[in-house]
């Protein structure tokens, strides 16, 4: 093992020594380091400078208590959180994440994604993540609205559109923004549209940023294929979840002439071979906010797994668009199996290590969350110009930014894995182009 190797092994261990127990950011740091290897022998001064120590060190955590009266008039308490991880680039930027899953370990790891995502997209926007282990699912309007105002009692003092910018995640959507949004505005007594993205077009919000994430995965997508020669017309197509990012995947695919032949939630999963109706999807998850099973209900003739594995379904790509470690190596063995060309991660981290070897061993167009999923927080960068110069755009001209940076994103990765010998391996080009632009940023700023 050489020095460098060395090097990078003592930091993993420090890593899991002072972070014990979160093993998801534990994960995301390892997936990283593997990497930077190259990087290090052609740039010395970053480990001279501790560049990587510091980057796996959060700028500031904050956690605190989040009380709350349900319907019945009964006190509930949560926990809640916001991790700044890095601002070297801009202010903190990232998403809020209401979901009984989110602990600490859950939002550092998403945090020091969205570090490298955010540089990755080429906007001045720093990394950070938030949440709260609250669950919006079941929940009345009234409740979830006076979770989000106690939430925001406490979070107003720590964001501002020049220190730090949340965003929706998962289960915090329009409805969410909007509570959160209000209260901020009425503790500060400031109307501050640039604290806040993914807010409603009526009063701040970007058009396209509803669809931002999803298609941004789709984009990514076809430009992976659109390289060896390909595109998306006539795939067969899967995309785990059914919330907001699997939502808009799907449509972009359909428009793109793809056919989606099944998605998922937490209960099951929806197998139509036809095609799925994507107006049944969204009334069903959108409007009605029910399981998916309900489809079922709408299409007979389609199949409901209970607690099904939607990657046993054939198909020619995979998007999962779901949540972290959802393709287990079994998972990515049955996909390659069944003829799988090409997987593009709508969601953070959502195939565990060993099946990423398994993808990257086959050679399939492999796209990973931090460059794929990428196009959501860029969107919010375009959000928070619109704010500060009191603009809106058309959702013509917005998506075709996005689709630009898109697929900028694409050639980067593209072009500096094949710098580093890795041709085809986004993994690699996509944690050294958002690591070298983090670090020439903290380099120039000396010691922070």
């Amino acid at each position: 093992m050489s020095n460098v190797e060395q090097r990078l092994e003592k930091i993993l261990d420090h890593v899991k020594r002072h972070n014990q127990g979160e093993h998801e950011f534990h994960q995301a740091v390892k997936e990283v380091i593997e990497t930077l290897g190259p990087v290090l022998r052609k740039h010395p001064e970053y480990a001279e400078q501790k560049i990587i120590e510091r980057i796996c060190e959060p700028e500031r955590q904050i956690i605190f208590r989040v009380p709350w009266m349900d319907d019945n008039g009964e006190v509930q308490i949560n926990r809640g959180f916001r991790v700044g991880f890095n601002s070297a680039l801009g202010p903190y930027k990232g998403g809020l994440r209401f979901h009984p899953s989110v602990y600490l370990g859950i939002i550092k790891f998403l945090g020091f994604e969205q570090t490298f995502k955010n540089a990755l997209s080429g906007m001045p926007i720093g990394g950070a993540k938030g949440g709260a282990d609250f669950d919006p699912k079941g929940k009345s309007d009234s409740e979830v609205m006076r979770f989000c105002q106690s939430y925001m009692t406490e979070l107003y003092r720590h964001i501002g559109e020049m220190t730090d910018v949340p965003a929706g995640d998962i289960g915090v959507g329009a409805r969410e923004i909007g509570y959160l949004f209000g209260q901020y505005k009425r503790i500060t007594n400031r109307y501050e549209s640039g604290v806040l993205t993914g807010k409603s077009p009526q009063w701040g919000g970007a058009l396209v940023r509803r669809e931002a994430t999803g298609y941004g995965a789709i984009f990514f997508a076809q430009e992976m294929l659109r390289v060896r020669g390909e595109s998306l017309e006539g795939k067969t197509c899967i995309v785990s979840g059914s919330g907001n990012v699997a939502i808009y995947a799907i449509e972009k695919l359909q428009q793109l002439g793809a056919r989606v032949v099944a998605c998922s939630d937490s209960g099951g999963v929806i197998y139509d071979k036809r095609g799925l109706d994507l107006d049944s999807i969204k009334r069903i998850k959108e409007v009605e906010r029910k399981r998916i099973s309900e489809y079922h209900q709408i299409h007979p003739e389609a199949e409901y797994y209970a607690e099904g594995v939607i990657w046993n379904i054939p198909c020619d790509f995979a998007f999962p668009c779901a949540t972290q470690n959802e393709i287990s190596e079994a998972s990515a063995r049955k996909l390659l199996e069944n003829g799988c060309i090409g997987v593009s991660e709508g969601a953070n981290m959502p195939v565990t290590p060993k099946g990423v070897k398994l993808f990257l061993d086959a050679g399939i167009a492999y796209g990973p969350g931090k460059a794929a999923n990428a196009g959501g927080v860029a969107t919010s960068a375009l959000e928070m110009q619109q704010n500060a110069s009191r603009d809106t755009w058309s959702f013509e001209y917005t998506e075709d930014r996005l689709q630009k940076i898109m697929a900028n994103i694409h050639a980067n990765c593209f072009e500096t894995a094949a710098e580093y010998d890795s041709p085809g391996n986004y993994v690699v080009g996509a944690n050294i182009v958002g690591f070298k632009r983090v670090a020439e940023a903290m380099l120039a700023f000396g010691l922070i």
